[in-house]
């Protein structure tokens, strides 16, 4: 998706095409030039590392790769499409993102002259190489933006010309498709002096998906846990954690889920999966998302860690309860609610039979370690 975006907005990136199925191969690579590369299209980062990044001289290596890597399995994610683009010979490897910053509170414009896929080592051994510059929304992004980023990386000045309308146009996709972070790692410098971006990722502004209608189509056809689509229906987001866990986590924000899966991965127990059913926690919500959590097989034991603020907890417990009292299979959960009407709430938990309650998340951690060690 990133590949047709930036064509779509005017960033210089390779011609490619994309390959879903096998039929047809040998005509498909037949006419097209080489050397090639062919990259698994799946959500990740480290694709490089992970083999899912490979070079093709011809149409028979070609065909040979594609026949490895499609419908093949790559950190754990089906690899059911694939891109295929004209291999760069780049003399130079930059990294160039605009996100936006909290700190800042305005998109930020990053640059480093140290590209490629070992970016993270280079901001670690050299801070300085990484140049950060905030971006002011009323004027964009300016050609004295620019002459800084290239003066601070030691490039040659007169690249002026060739990286502004690349930047230019990388913050116009930034705006115009409500991202949160365009990245593009690496962005090649050719023999002609010319940027081209060989790889990129993109986060897009979930609240923004209804007025990015090209995007979210694409989210829809993207090869998804059954789960995770279903708890998107009620506006939930279930997350899969660890292979094999066996534990999950439901709340209602991600810095408690965050600090529950700490906590019990701490304990060497995996989180399986989680699942956060954000605001406006009623009883038929709480309940859906309980139901949801639980479809999964290999859970076995559900945490629920809910605040009732605003949203009484008298009202968390009546859907936990008719969740619980549903089950058809027989499954732990351990429940800590706090809030608004905590002791009606507690009066509800305590008449059904099977949940464990507790009064705080570390005393949900030790219930969970002493019902996991039963188990």
């Amino acid at each position: 998706m990133a590949h047709a975006l930036y064509k779509a907005h005017n960033v210089p990136t390779p011609d490619g095409i994309v390959i879903d199925s096998l039929d047809k191969l040998d005509e498909k690579l037949n006419n097209i030039d080489y050397p090639r590369v062919v990259k698994a299209q799946v959500q990740i980062g480290g694709r490089g590392k992970a083999g899912g990044i490979k070079f093709a001289n011809s149409p028979d290596e070609a065909k040979k790769i594609c026949k490895e890597l499609l419908h093949s399995k790559l950190k754990g994610m089906d690899v059911n499409k694939l891109l295929i683009v004209q291999k760069a010979n780049p003399i130079k490897e930059c990294y160039l993102s605009i996100m936006l910053d909290r700190d800042y509170q305005k998109p930020v414009l990053i640059f480093s002259a140290n590209g490629g896929i070992d970016i993270e080592q280079a901001a670690k051994d050299d801070p300085d190489s990484i140049i950060k510059i905030p971006i002011n929304p009323l004027l964009g992004i300016q050609r004295y933006n620019i002459k800084y980023i290239l003066k601070k990386s030691n490039l040659d000045l007169n690249l002026e010309e060739r990286l502004f309308p690349v930047v230019k146009n990388l913050y116009e996709l930034f705006i115009q498709r409500d991202c949160m972070l365009v990245e593009i790692n690496p962005l090649a410098i050719n023999g002609k002096n010319e940027f081209i971006a060989l790889d990129g990722k993109i986060t897009i502004d979930d609240s923004a998906l209804p007025r990015q209608e090209q995007i979210l189509n694409f989210r829809e056809e993207l090869n998804e846990e059954a789960l995770v689509k279903e708890a998107r229906k009620f506006k939930f987001l279930y997350i899969p954690i660890e292979e094999y866990g066996k534990v999950a986590v439901m709340s209602n924000g991600s810095g408690m889920i965050m600090s529950c899966i700490d906590l019990i991965s701490k304990e060497g127990i995996k989180v399986g999966a989680v699942l956060d059913i954000g605001g406006g926690a009623t009883a038929d919500r709480v309940a859906e998302g309980i139901r949801i959590i639980l479809s999964n097989k290999d859970i076995d034991l559900l945490f629920v860690n809910i605040f009732g603020g605003i949203t009484r907890c008298d009202e968390i417990a009546s859907g936990i309860k008719k969740a619980v009292e549903s089950l058809s299979s027989k499954k732990t959960v351990i429940v800590r609610i706090e809030g608004t009407n905590k002791d009606k709430g507690m009066e509800i938990i305590n008449t059904v039979k099977g949940i464990i309650s507790v009064d705080n998340v570390r005393e949900g951690v030790k219930a969970v370690v002493a019902k996991m060690e039963v188990i």
